[in-house]
């Protein structure tokens, strides 16, 4: 593993598929929740597609575009917490629009990052990384075969890896679960194992 386990660690879970209702994603972003609570760590969990958000920057950062209350609460469980989960499906070899339309929202200066405005860090364009110190999984069920996408296509967990949740310091490890589709159920329920052992151990 990426990185080691501890007791009692405060556990954010967000189920990144635009459908809160019947997924096998959703069945996933279930068992890690249970399996972290069992063990005895403390969960808050969202919903992607049950927050209220405007997933578009009209004028992109050039002004500011207000938090709806609902982006504002994901901020401060994100803050407050030790490790982040991310569960969803990948479309296209990368993020449903709805999820990376609330990485664009909320994902901002003074949250996550802030860039450094003068001295060297400025000239090198650099930034400070605000959310150092906390961990992340991401957990993405792909269609195609993993191994496949990222020998002919693309390193499809890339983005939200490297260029969201390591650009704000977070050390984070990834699942990538698939070909799902057609996947028997002796496969599935390998994946369901696994997945309960990550959030037995907070991982």
């Amino acid at each position: 593993m990426f990185f080691d386990s501890q007791k009692n660690k405060k556990i954010v879970v967000l189920l990144g598929h635009p459908n809160s209702g019947q997924t096998y994603c959703g069945e996933l972003a279930l068992l890690y929740e249970t399996a972290a609570k069992k063990a005895g760590h403390e969960v808050r969990r969202f919903n992607l597609g049950d927050i209220q958000f405007d997933p578009i920057l009209h004028k992109g950062y050039m002004t500011r575009q207000e938090l709806e209350p609902q982006l504002k609460e994901l901020q401060d469980a994100i803050s407050w917490c030790d490790h982040f989960v991310v569960i969803y499906p990948t479309w296209w070899c990368s993020l449903p629009a709805l999820l990376k339309g609330m990485f664009d929202r909320m994902w901002l200066p003074g949250f996550a990052f802030n860039f450094y405005k003068t001295g060297i860090g400025a000239h090198l364009d650099l930034h400070k990384k605000l959310l150092v110190g906390k961990t992340a999984r991401v957990i993405t069920l792909s269609a195609g075969q993993p191994t496949l996408l990222k020998l002919f296509n693309t390193n499809h967990t890339r983005i939200i890896r490297k260029a969201i949740l390591e650009f704000a310091g977070m050390k984070t490890s990834v699942s990538t679960f698939g070909p799902s589709l057609k996947a028997p159920e002796w496969k599935r329920n390998e994946w369901r194992r696994r997945v309960v052992r990550l959030g037995t151990h907070a991982l």
